[in-house]
């Protein structure tokens, strides 16, 4: 049966100022009707067409034979080689269908075991219509290592482990998360020491400590197999194997049950917005051609990544990703993804070199890349059809409207986007602006600016305010004595009385007012000392700032564990009183002056005093429902490195006068450089 026509009332009823590009989005929605009818007629649907894995790459057969597939079109003649058959050329001969679709069935041993050893070597060899021959790994593979004592090439593996090896999912997946609070990771800096984390470490040591800090959701970076360590995990050579950096397969899906079975939702970072352009490990020129999985020429590279642009208008290529999503899912039982690079699918420009204004001529016109929006579309109407509790987030600095709406309405599908503008706002205030002269007004419209109907991740900091060239929120609060003055042996200084008050406050205010959903990054909870850069040629391979010092944070004497308490407290606090899931907060009072901001969501009452220097005592604040309240979270708590100015005892009672556009007012002691949050008691 055909999809529905979009009825454009809908999308005008979301965002009337859409009414000059409903055309632009009818015209989208169209292209995704008939890609989904070409699916569902000729394809089976979704679930049939989504699980290329099943036909394509090596799968094994009830009686352990092995059928192998691979699209290679420009390929005249292809033979799978191996340490099966001592790399012979000429012993496993494919055939080809019509479709460019090469194929071979290597038979079971006459002792019925399977003729391919488990992880041993694999490639495709073929031959061009020039007469050269070319080798390549397997597009499908599963499993690649690296030996770089030997050569950074990758080695393809075929991974068939035996019953008794192959990990059994104990745990079903978490209900739909809400209030979704994400730890943001990366399994290979997971470890203090100066190497490659490991999923079982990740599994043992890490996963505990997210729980303790009341995270809910995993975003694990790096794991689709990646060429460049240093990369960060962007530059996707083999889409369908997990790093064997970390460790073994079955050890990832170790890790993705016990994360289940801690209640936590784990998510998947998925990069399809570009390929690494390698040849020999990766799949750039798989059949000889520049055009098979990408764009011909320049429309199929990227300039400042230097990688490979697939074409997402071609059916294989689409079969290709949306089987790797959920491969990804059924598989390893991933939750969702937070896809990389949504900024450059969806434009023609991929945003470089453009700033976007907000205008919505930015998003509908020429720039606009329709067949990267349509194959989103498609990847998040799959998921959710397949996956109604599945959550996606896009990485998006343009602000496309609809991004995070259904399909059906108009939208591009994802669940939630990121708030990019957040963290750029903290580092710049940092940067160039005394805390005496932050603009309250400034900080809260960029805080609250986002798209009614959208949900957003609000995040201080990410992996990329991390990264080497930069610095942490923390580094740019203390830099100057972390090294010093952050053990309690040693007087508290101003600058790490400031950094850790401050370092509270921005995280609380961006929590509570910056989203339906907050992030952070592995170790910036405790204000981890340093950046992170990974072992590279510019570094001499260290990994000194490759790892996460868990030993600070454990250590009972260092103050960083003051930073670790309070996000476990504010988490804790967000998930009993559900406030990323409550409407947008009433923001009643911006004082410049005193430099304090007044809010109320989910019927709590938030109070921060900014001043550096100034405290307040019997502050008027208005506050809309009357009643006793009580203090549930406040920053200045001695846990939290506070002063225990505030008593968290004291019932506030409210005045039935207006104050602030509120029906009542409390009055409350707010001191300089710290927040509280007051939840209503009767």
């Amino acid at each position: 049966m055909p999809t529905k026509p979009l009825d454009p009332k809908v999308v005008l009823e979301i965002d009337g100022y859409l009414k000059p590009h409903i055309p632009a989005i009818i015209q989208r929605h169209n292209a995704f009707r008939r890609w989904k009818d070409v699916i569902e007629q000729h394809e089976g649907g979704y679930d049939k067409f989504t699980k290329g894995y099943e036909r394509y790459g090596f799968n094994v057969g009830p009686n352990n034979e092995v059928v192998y597939r691979e699209w290679a079109p420009n390929a005249v003649e292809a033979y799978l080689i191996g340490d099966f058959n001592g790399w012979d050329r000429k012993s496993n001969p494919m055939t080809q269908d019509r479709f460019g679709v090469w194929e071979i069935t290597v038979p079971p041993l006459p002792n019925g075991r399977c003729a391919i050893p488990h992880d041993s070597k694999v490639k495709i060899s073929m031959v061009l219509p020039s007469g050269e021959r070319i080798e390549r790994l397997p597009a499908w593979i599963k499993r690649v290592t690296q030996d770089l004592s030997v050569s950074p090439v990758y080695d393809a593996r075929f991974w068939n482990p035996p019953p008794s090896e192959k990990y059994v999912f104990k745990n079903s997946r978490p209900p739909r998360v809400d209030n979704i609070r994400i730890y943001e990771a990366h399994v290979g800096i997971a470890t203090a020491e100066a190497r490659v984390g490991q999923y079982k470490e990740f599994t043992k040591n890490v996963l505990p400590r997210i729980k303790d800090l009341g995270y809910n959701t995993i975003q694990l970076m790096a794991v689709m197999e990646h060429a460049y360590y240093a990369s960060f995990g962007y530059q996707i050579t083999s889409f369908f194997a997990a790093s064997s950096r970390y460790g073994t397969l079955e050890e990832l899906k170790e890790l993705v049950d016990v994360a289940h079975g801690m209640g936590i939702t784990v998510l998947l970072d998925i990069v399809h917005s570009h390929a690494c352009k390698n040849v020999l490990d990766g799949i750039n020129e798989f059949d000889g051609t520049d055009h098979l999985y990408f764009h011909e020429g320049g429309k199929g590279r990227h300039d400042l990544w230097d990688s490979r642009l697939f074409n997402y208008a071609s059916h294989e290529v689409v079969r290709f990703l949306l089987s790797n999503l959920r491969y990804w899912m059924e598989e390893l039982q991933f939750d969702g993804f937070r896809f990389d690079g949504v900024t450059s699918m969806m434009y023609k420009h991929h945003g470089i070199g453009t700033g976007f204004s907000g205008g919505y001529h930015e998003y509908f016109g020429d720039g606009a890349d329709e067949e990267g929006i349509v194959y989103l579309m498609l990847a998040n109407d799959a998921m959710h059809s397949l996956y109604p509790n599945s959550i996606t987030i896009a990485e998006d600095v343009s602000g496309m409207p609809l991004l995070s709406l259904p399909v059906d309405q108009g939208g591009i599908g994802f669940d939630y986007r990121l708030s990019m503008a957040v963290p750029d706002m903290w580092i710049k205030l940092l940067k160039h602006t005394g805390d005496d002269q932050w603009d309250i007004a400034n900080i809260v419209f960029t805080l609250i600016n986002r798209r009614h109907g959208e949900k957003s991740i609000g995040y201080a900091e990410s992996h990329d305010q991390a990264l080497v060239g930069d610095k942490t929120l923390a580094f740019w609060l203390m830099d100057k004595e972390m090294y010093t003055n952050m053990s309690d042996l040693s007087p508290l200084t101003p600058v790490i009385s400031r950094g850790i008050a401050l370092h509270k406050l921005i995280r609380l205010v961006t929590h509570s007012l910056g989203g339906e959903g907050y992030l952070n990054f592995i170790g910036n909870e405790f204000g981890h000392p340093e950046w992170l850069d990974f072992p590279r040629e510019g570094n001499g391979n260290s990994f000194h700032y490759a790892r996460r010092q868990w030993n600070v944070v454990d250590d009972p004497v260092l103050r960083y564990r003051y930073l670790n308490n309070f996000d476990r407290a504010m988490n804790r606090a967000a998930g009993k009183y559900k406030w990323l899931d409550s409407a947008q907060a009433y923001v009643s009072l911006k004082n410049e002056a005193d430099k304090v901001l007044v809010f109320e969501r989910a019927g709590l009452l938030f109070v921060f005093n900014f001043h550096p220097t100034n405290s307040y005592t019997d502050y008027r604040v208005g506050v809309e429902a009357p009643g006793e309240y009580k203090i549930i979270l406040s920053t200045d708590e001695k846990s939290f490195g506070g002063f225990d100015n505030i008593d968290t005892n004291v019932s506030f009672f409210t005045t039935p006068m207006e104050w602030n556009n509120r029906k009542n007012f409390t009055q409350v002691y707010i001191p300089t450089r710290t927040a509280i949050v007051l939840a209503k008691v009767n």
